[in-house]
């Protein structure tokens, strides 16, 4: 995150496959304007004109990417991601050959584009009679057909075909569409909207234009609280729903605007809202955990109290036990840990933790110290042992004690797989066999992150450990990695068959709208919506709310819901929904100019703005890569740019990857304090420097004593390599054949 000018800124066997190979991974990374869909293979190459004057990669050797859903060979899907202009001819082609499911692809593809060309009487011509021929999509031709005659100027027409659709698909959410329209000649249209599609975007449409006429509509308000509950603006709905209309809303409603609040975090609000809502355990819970969030202690401790006392056996009073300790004095807190400790046994460990620190503040050493022994011996694979075991090794490497050290870190990967400290205690466990010359033993595990935690940034650290070509702090700005993405999109998990059309057809609108007339399962979605809708978001450009959805998959707790969320991360569309490539083309050309590695540049953006262009941070840096206005300033400067808009994102991304190239000039090419400046400034990385040393990156990192920026650096990295693991198919490659074997490496 920039801020102004002083330049502060917030915010291996497989080895040898790659080893010895130039800095200079060929490039072939895609944008917007201009992509090669090589319809015969299972692979999309993409290039920047201008940038790359050949084709670079080999696609017959290249790992293909594929997801474990999707649709038969098609030679219309691998053309979705082409420009109108350059997919019309091939379409044509497709769409004049016997009936098939392509033919009638490439006719309702022909007739979009036509029909947003201002070309309606052309785009007539392809849907005649193609509902018979493609039933899935018959309510969305018709809908086509419509818009075909808008387009002309044809009201009458329009009109017919509009009032032909809702006779047809009247309990289709497609109806909507026709509703929205014909309501602007006639409200009763708009009421049966209204009434029939609460939850359709088009309704949302009607809503709004009625509240701007009468804002007093509570009813209104609420619809859009129920079933809008994300989009933007939506924060001074509920506010006004609440403060003029509060006294009249039912605990169904009060939830509603919870859940809006929580999902925004306003948690404060949010916990006033629960308070009000239906009194089941998990309400009352986020009641007192809203507002513990928004400092409001007193009235927290009366809703974890409330809590435990009306529902004393729900697994969220033993989570609200831990949080009234942590907002009660030492005695009482204690009383607090100890109902955990008896009653929730999977809150027990970090109860015992917890009451550990207090003992040990009251200066009872031996009972704290048994405390934290229990955590080891009754609860060695929790996420506390895990917790305490790291401390105490980090302790000891601070000491210069590796043996100690790694004898403390080496037993969490395999005693607690799945705590998030695994993957970086296995790492350092591997940097510490090898201080202590034991480079078998470093080897192993290095090969176990890799094995069981690919994802994870410490992965892209053994990798570099391992000998692989993958860019280390030193050398990844020189790299240009070959990029390959998938060239048809997988089939969403949830949904109905015509959305899973719409979408295979990067109809990306028309398939979202369908999707929020479908999807009502807002508050309690099952895995595969919950994906779904991240898809959909990510479809049509929201992709800070599309990233979060997925995420926040891994918050499952369930054992079923557990169970759905490991399998869905062996999908590759899990991955690539995480780690997307929007902005291809600014993000490539600005790389190429500056001589950055452009994913090294694509991980920075997803960092700082996760996409969203106008996007902006409460001290003013805005847009993708987050450039204060001060510094935007200076930069426009040093640049001769006499007119730019921060919001924009070839602006942005020109200025943000300039100050980029200017932190690594700073540091003479190093990634690392580059990235670190990015979000510190320059100042505080070279007092840095000059008190910690660089002759170990790793423990640089570590020692950086601002945390925001220490998660950046590792964020940032995290995102590169994910990027490269997933995209690059050499890289792709290796990585899977450690994947795959699983193995067990030999742990203590």
């Amino acid at each position: 995150m920039l801020k102004s000018q002083g330049i502060y800124t917030e915010t291996c066997e497989f080895g040898l496959m790659l080893k010895g190979r130039t800095n200079k991974i060929p490039v072939a990374v895609g944008t917007g304007v201009l992509v090669c869909a090589l319809l015969g293979s299972s692979l999309l190459t993409l290039k920047m004109t201008g940038l790359l004057d050949r084709w670079t990669g080999n696609e017959q050797t290249a790992t293909p990417l594929q997801p474990t859903e999707i649709a038969p060979p098609s030679a219309v899907l691998p053309l979705v991601s082409l420009p109108p202009q350059q997919r019309a001819a091939r379409l044509a082609e497709i769409a004049s050959v016997d009936k098939s499911l392509d033919r009638a692809r490439a006719r309702y593809l022909l007739a979009t584009d036509l029909i947003r060309q201002q070309q309606g009487e052309k785009a007539l011509v392809w849907l005649e009679g193609l509902e018979s021929d493609y039933p899935v999509l018959a309510p969305h031709i018709a809908m086509k057909r419509a818009q075909a005659y808008e387009v002309m100027g044809d009201s009458a027409k329009a009109q017919s075909a509009w009032k032909e659709l809702l006779k047809n698909y009247s309990d289709q959410p497609v109806a909507a569409e026709a509703l929205y329209v014909l309501g602007k000649s006639n409200p009763e249209y708009w009421n049966q909207a209204i009434a029939q599609f609460p939850s359709h975007p088009r309704t949302h449409e009607i809503v709004r234009q009625r509240l701007k006429e009468n804002p007093q509509q509570s009813q209104l308000l609420l619809l859009l609280a129920k079933h809008d509950p994300l989009t933007k603006g939506m924060g001074g709905v509920r506010d006004r729903l609440v403060s003029q209309h509060g006294a009249g809303l039912t605990p169904e409603a009060w939830e509603a605007v919870a859940f809006g609040y929580w999902e925004t975090r306003e948690y404060g609000k949010a916990g006033d809202a629960y308070a009000k809502a239906p009194p089941t355990p998990k309400n009352i819970y986020r009641a007192g955990r809203g507002r513990h969030l928004g400092d409001q202690r007193t009235s927290a401790k009366v809703a974890y109290q409330h809590l435990i006392k009306t529902f004393p056996t729900a697994k969220e009073s033993g989570l609200a036990l831990r949080r009234l300790a942590s907002l009660s004095k030492s005695n009482e807190a204690i009383v607090y840990l100890d109902q955990a400790i008896s009653n929730f046994p999977e809150e027990a460990p970090e109860a015992l933790l917890a009451k550990a620190d207090i003992l040990e503040a009251l200066g009872s050493s031996k009972s704290a110290t048994q405390a934290r022994q229990s955590v080891l011996t009754q609860y060695a694979s929790s996420n506390a042992a895990a917790n305490y075991r790291w401390k105490a090794a980090q302790r000891l490497a601070a000491t210069g004690d590796w043996q100690a050290a790694w004898q403390w870190a080496a037993p969490i990967a395999k005693q607690s797989p799945e705590s998030d400290l695994a993957p970086e205690a296995a790492f350092w466990a591997g940097r510490w066999a090898n201080q202590l010359g034991r480079q078998q033993e470093a080897r192993e595990m290095f090969e176990h992150v890799l094995t069981h935690y690919p994802e994870s940034y410490y992965a892209w650290r053994s990798a570099a450990f391992l000998g692989w070509n993958v860019g280390d702090f030193t050398t990844v700005r020189q790299l240009e990695p070959q990029v390959i993405r998938p060239p048809v999109r997988s089939l969403p998990r949830a949904g109905s068959a015509s959305l899973k059309e719409l979408y295979q057809l990067g109809q990306d609108q028309d398939a979202w709208r369908l999707w929020q007339a479908e999807f009502t399962n807002l508050k309690e979605p099952t895995v595969d919506e919950q994906f779904t809708d991240g898809l959909m978001q990510l479809a049509v450009g929201k992709h800070l709310i599309g990233i979060d959805k997925v995420w926040n998959l891994n918050q499952r707790e369930t054992p079923e819901e557990r169970s759905q969320w490991l399998a869905l991360r062996q999908d590759p569309a899990y991955w690539h929904a995480l780690f997307p490539f929007p902005f291809l083309e600014p993000i490539v050309n600005w790389s190429a100019q500056r001589q950055l590695n452009p994913l090294l540049v694509t991980a920075l953006i997803r960092q700082e703005s996760r996409f969203e262009p106008e996007i902006g941070s409460i001290a003013g840096a805005t847009g993708l890569m987050q450039v204060m206005p001060g510094t935007g300033s200076w930069i426009a400067e040093k640049i001769q740019l006499q007119q730019y808009n921060l919001k924009n994102p070839n602006d942005n991304v020109k200025m943000g990857t300039w100050y980029l190239d200017f932190t690594h000039q700073e540091y003479n090419n190093n990634s690392l304090l580059a990235v670190a400046s990015y979000n510190a400034g320059p100042g505080n990385v070279s007092k840095w420097v000059t008190k910690y040393g660089l002759s170990d990156p790793d423990t640089f990192i570590e020692a950086i004593p601002f945390p925001e920026t220490k998660g950046y650096v590792e964020s940032v990295f995290s995102n590169y390599w994910n990027y490269l693991r997933l995209y690059n198919p050499e890289v792709a490659q290796i990585v899977s054949q450690y994947t795959s074997r699983k193995s067990t490496v030999l742990l203590p």
